[in-house]
């Protein structure tokens, strides 16, 4: 698409046009006007410097066209940069007003600055309108997210209050992992806010990441082999890697745990390699999978794959939006691609070594 002309080349080729029309008329009309009156009418020229009733006609006439021209040349640059220019002004104080779905009107005569300054307008109030759904489906998540354990320790505790439960050891278990879940939910929620302000700190140090990754494994072991899951690891024992290892921790701890709630019983396997410069950790199921379409948005907060799933079933929908926060902020990527055995395989790269 070929780009319009800039303000100001266009004001000067306008002004130049309309200067050298203006000369023209002059001096071309003069030469002309004169040719016809000696023809044709020699008493009509005036001998001293007053000019005769023929002579004024002319330069009426003269003056009438040239300020025609100007007055055409003004009115059109004028409509090019001032339609675009009030359209815009005119939606700012809409969108200050609130009506954020407000977009300045792109004229088809727009020159090059004010063309852009359109277009770039609506894209801000777009971007502004989706930041506000975005804001607000937060707020509705969030308070979803959190109304079901507090409900729960509302209902157990005002039961033991009021004597209908008993106390007993697995009740106050209960309790407690309503309590660890909202503690969950709270930390990744900040992790969330941090990342999104560019205020998450890493604590970088050279580890041999492979222990830390056993720890984790061992630590979900017995929960993923209650629902069927076996966990293999094919870890590289030798591999020291710069990185904040609570972090790739709570990463590695959200994907078995999207394993635990939504995998296949099968194998789950856990790789730790490296390949040039990057680290790699991958965590493959044998199923279900997610469905290509769902790859785009599985790391966004909230966004489940199957939107009928409740909080017990489908859990917070942050834990994939963490280990993606927690990735780029080392500085990497993570992907989510279909397995060779009909499962997921979420891969997380990142530098060995800090650049």
């Amino acid at each position: 698409m070929r780009q319009a002309p800039g303000i100001r080349r266009q004001i000067v080729q306008s002004v130049a046009v309309m200067a050298l029309g203006i000369i023209f008329l002059s001096v071309f009309g003069s030469y002309v006007f004169y040719a016809i009156a000696v023809a044709y009418l020699p008493d009509s020229i005036s001998e001293t410097w007053i000019p005769s009733r023929v002579e004024m006609i002319w330069i009426f006439c003269t003056i009438i066209a040239a300020l025609g021209m100007a007055l055409f040349v003004a009115i059109r640059l004028s409509r090019r940069i001032l339609t675009p220019l009030n359209s815009v002004a005119y939606s700012l104080r809409e969108v200050a007003q609130g009506k954020l779905n407000a977009r300045a009107r792109m004229d088809q005569h727009a020159m090059g600055e004010t063309a852009q300054l359109v277009s770039d307008f609506n894209a801000m109030a777009e971007r502004l309108e989706y930041m506000t759904r975005e804001r607000e489906f937060w707020n509705a998540a969030i308070a979803h997210e959190l109304r079901t354990p507090v409900t729960i320790l509302r209902g157990r505790l005002q039961g033991l209050a009021e004597g209908v439960f008993s106390p007993s050891s697995e009740l106050f278990e209960g309790l407690l992992r309503q309590v660890e879940g909202l503690n969950r939910l709270i930390e990744d929620l900040r992790v969330l806010s941090l990342n999104d302000s560019g205020h998450l700190e890493l604590q970088r140090v050279e580890v041999c990441l492979a222990e830390e990754i056993r720890a984790v494994i061992e630590t979900f072991a017995t929960a993923l082999n209650a629902r069927g899951i076996i966990l293999k690891q094919e870890l590289d024992t030798t591999l020291q890697v710069y990185c904040d290892a609570i972090r790739i921790r709570q990463a590695l701890m959200a994907l078995l745990e999207n394993a635990r709630q939504h995998a296949d019983p099968g194998a789950l396997t856990v790789r730790l390699y490296s390949s040039g410069t990057s680290c790699y950790l991958s965590v493959e199921d044998e199923g279900p999978g997610i469905p290509a379409e769902a790859a785009n948005y599985v790391f966004e907060a909230f966004r489940r794959v199957d939107p009928s799933r409740s909080r017990t079933s489908g859990g917070s929908g942050l834990g994939l939006a963490v280990v993606k926060a927690v990735v780029e902020a080392h500085g990497g990527y993570v992907v989510c691609q279909p397995s060779g055995r009909g499962g997921t395989i979420f891969v997380l790269s990142w530098p060995i070594r800090q650049v």
